[in-house]
């Protein structure tokens, strides 16, 4: 699995917890300590547990070993490393006080959004379990 690709799952595990704000830094032109940062926020304690957790259970479910973890003590900047992709998970006010898109301003940054957030509509059908009123509602057609 590449590095583009990792980072790329982690930030689907991470929407998967409600992660906000989630940037993919990429950091293979610079002299960095990763090829990717994957950067996601939070707006509880708990929820900076629960999308690292998820994240934690999701790579290793795919066979990705994690190098090293901290921050599950005081739990405002949860950090994951995996080597190649450096995962960080911020309560929203210490991701802007580190600002680390600042500090890594010259990498490359892809934002990733959550597909369902987009169309609410089309969310609040598919909680429902109605499927086939998402899609006409997002296609303008009925089935």
């Amino acid at each position: 699995m590449t590095s583009r690709t990792l980072a790329k799952k982690i930030a689907d595990l991470a929407i998967s917890k409600k992660a906000s704000d989630i940037v993919l830094l990429d950091l293979r032109k610079l002299s960095a300590p990763a090829d990717f940062f994957v950067v996601c926020s939070a707006d509880s304690d708990t929820q900076v547990k629960a999308i690292a957790d998820a994240v934690r259970d999701g790579t290793q479910e795919i066979g990705v070993s994690l190098w090293h973890s901290e921050g599950f003590r005081a739990l405002t900047w949860v950090l994951l490393d995996y080597v190649d992709v450096v995962v960080h998970v911020f309560k929203r006010e210490a991701r802007t006080f580190y600002n680390l898109e600042r500090l890594w301003g010259d990498a490359t940054f892809i934002s990733v959004h959550d597909d369902l957030v987009q169309h609410p509509t089309r969310a609040r059908a598919l909680i429902r379990g109605h499927p086939r009123a998402a899609l006409r509602r997002r296609s303008g057609t009925r089935p």
